[in-house]
């Protein structure tokens, strides 16, 4: 089974794809209320070891985060502290399930599930209106506002890097064959 994680400080998504194809699972780790680094990391591995419980993870993708500055994105410091989060929570996944984890950006990610954000449109609102129409397992929690909920967003993108892992194994296997 294929095991989709995407990292954040914040909220991390998790998602499992068997075989098949077929979406398993997804679920996340609310760290928000948590400020200390290394308690967000046991709260990561708790989450994974659950995983590891259910199911026969055979691959692990994660995505890569954001190496370079854009206009109005996020500081230096906060880029250095996701990666520095992301390289602790692929340790812990490759403890946890022994297997190297793959790394995809989210653009290569989105390609590999045929995604593809208009210019001027929100990523994240483009994913989840994608997997809301063709991921019939994927149901969503509302806001009183008519929102997702913030979390839904990191599992819909844990579910394109799972999905996307697929897809790439998929092409490797048909070159190869």
């Amino acid at each position: 089974m294929i095991l989709g994680i995407d990292v954040s400080t914040s909220i991390t998504g998790f998602s499992v794809i068997d075989r098949t194809g077929t979406l398993q699972h997804f679920s996340n780790t609310d760290l928000r209320k948590h400020k200390d680094f290394f308690v967000k990391s046991i709260l990561v591995k708790e989450h994974l070891l659950n995983i590891y419980e259910k199911f026969d993870i055979t691959d692990v993708y994660i995505e890569k985060p954001f190496a370079f500055f854009n206009s109005g994105g996020s500081s230096a410091a906060t880029m250095a502290k996701l990666q520095k989060f992301n390289g602790v929570v692929s340790w812990i996944s490759f403890e946890v399930f022994q297997v190297k984890p793959e790394y995809l950006t989210a653009n290569q990610a989105r390609k590999l599930v045929g995604i593809s954000v208009p210019r001027g449109k929100k990523a994240k609102k483009v994913v989840m209106e994608h997997l809301i129409e063709h991921e019939p397992d994927f149901e969503v929690e509302w806001t009183r506002n008519g929102n997702p909920k913030p979390c839904y967003f990191d599992m819909a993108d844990a579910i394109v890097v799972a999905r996307a892992g697929f897809e790439a194994q998929k092409k490797e296997v048909d070159g190869n064959a």
